[in-house]
């Protein structure tokens, strides 16, 4: 399986959960047997360098490490990355 990972926080820490994130995991749903989905809370203290980083831009999403899109989930992009990341564990 592919990993990945998506930063959220509660949206400007009034609104728990963040219904954007929530947007963004619902047009996910049906990707679920290709990737793991890992949610980060980037208000915690431990992930401080997520929180500099994204604080205005959630969600993020990351796959296998690497960013790939911010704000709404892009299907296509993220259809392509994953045919890529599928082709080459195929070895082609």
């Amino acid at each position: 399986m592919k990993s990945g990972s998506r930063s959220c926080r509660d949206c400007d820490k009034r609104e728990d959960p963040c219904p954007l994130c929530d947007e963004a995991k619902e047009v996910l749903k049906p990707y679920n047997n290709r990737f793991i989905l890992q949610e980060v809370d980037i208000t915690l203290p431990e992930n401080a360098a997520w929180y500099e980083r994204y604080k205005f831009d959630i969600p993020v999403l990351h796959l296998n490490g690497q960013f790939l899109m911010m704000h709404r989930v892009n299907i296509s992009k993220l259809e392509k990355q994953l045919l890529k990341l599928e082709q080459q564990g195929a070895g082609g």
